[in-house]
């Protein structure tokens, strides 16, 4: 008998990345335990999140605080013991702020940290699976450029079949709708939104507002991104494609929330404005399950076109 395959060992991490003068500079660590160079990752914790895991790894090996930008995608290899180790990794720039902090306390794990030019940092990495992640990071930033701001389109959390009034915009969730509302809020905030928008229907607010609390900010409720705007339009798109357009053109990283029938348009309206190419590939990404999210990753340069997307959800 053949025995199961079992789960592999997650982590993740990024390239962290800042502007110096005209040029771009990536961060490199310098780890004497295992006397090799990397960029900084690590395992992902049992309830935590892969972007959550990110966020955190970086901030304990480097001291800097980052949010996540362009998906890079993963390396996977076989760890001495035999189990396989899958490595999630972003594009994640170091604000001047963070510099100027600088926090790195040399431990153990990292002993030394090094920005360099893409080139040299090629050079001394150590293992060629992070000399791929680097050579996807330069072929964006060589394409469209590396900076970038997203739009976080979730669906909203579990919610009851009915309603006391009968309206289907009256819907509240159910006490595990409630769980995931609070349960996603660190997977959405590795990805560092600054601005909410929501259906107005109750269900859907109740799902941003732990997010809102954490940022200190206000939910906007729009009826465009409704499931009732979306049946009352007779499906025409017209409205999202204005309320989009507009959070394309300020370019500040926004979660939408919304309902599973209108989210394959949202994102379908997203390729379009951006002229990106979709096939459905886009389109499709709107198709989840309650308290899930989709990031559209867009160039921070008109015409915004979509450098990379990504599906999740709390824990994963």
């Amino acid at each position: 008998m053949t025995s199961a395959p079992s789960t592999p060992v997650l982590a993740a991490g990024a390239v962290c990345w800042r502007r110096r003068g005209d040029r771009i500079e990536v961060l490199v660590i310098f780890r004497p335990k295992y006397n090799d160079t990397s960029l900084p990752k690590g395992k992902v914790d049992p309830g935590e999140s892969v972007p959550e895991a990110a966020i955190r790894e970086i901030r304990e090996e480097t001291g800097f605080a980052v949010t996540l930008g362009v998906p890079l995608g993963t390396t996977e290899y076989t760890l001495p013991n035999g189990k396989d180790k899958v490595v999630y990794y972003w594009a994640a720039e170091v604000a001047q702020a963070e510099l100027e902090r600088g926090r790195f306390t040399p431990t153990d794990e990292v002993d030394r940290l090094e920005w360099m030019s893409v080139t040299r940092a090629r050079r001394l990495l150590s293992y060629e699976r992070d000399q791929e992640v680097l050579a996807r990071f330069a072929a964006i930033a060589t394409r469209d450029g590396i900076a970038s701001f997203a739009l976080l389109v979730l669906r909203h959390a579990k919610a009851a079949f009915d309603s006391k009034s009968g309206r289907d915009a009256d819907r509240k969730l159910l006490p595990r709708g409630e769980e995931q509302a609070a349960e996603v809020v660190p997977a959405l905030l590795a990805f560092g939104p600054r601005r909410i928008l929501s259906s107005p229907a109750a269900r859907c607010v109740a799902t941003v507002v732990p997010l809102a609390k954490r940022l200190g900010v206000k939910v906007k409720e729009h009826p465009a991104v409704s499931q009732d705007g979306w049946e009352a339009s007779g499906h025409n798109p017209s409205a999202i494609r204005k309320v989009l357009g507009r959070r394309i053109e300020k370019g500040l990283t926004t979660v939408i929330c919304s309902h599973a029938p209108v989210l394959p348009e949202i994102l379908e309206q997203i390729a379009e404005l951006t002229e990106s190419p979709n096939g459905g590939r886009i389109t499709r990404a709107g198709i989840l399950a309650t308290a899930e999210f989709t990031v559209v990753h867009l160039a921070a340069a008109p015409p915004h076109h979509v450098l990379g997307f990504e599906t999740h959800a709390a824990g994963r």
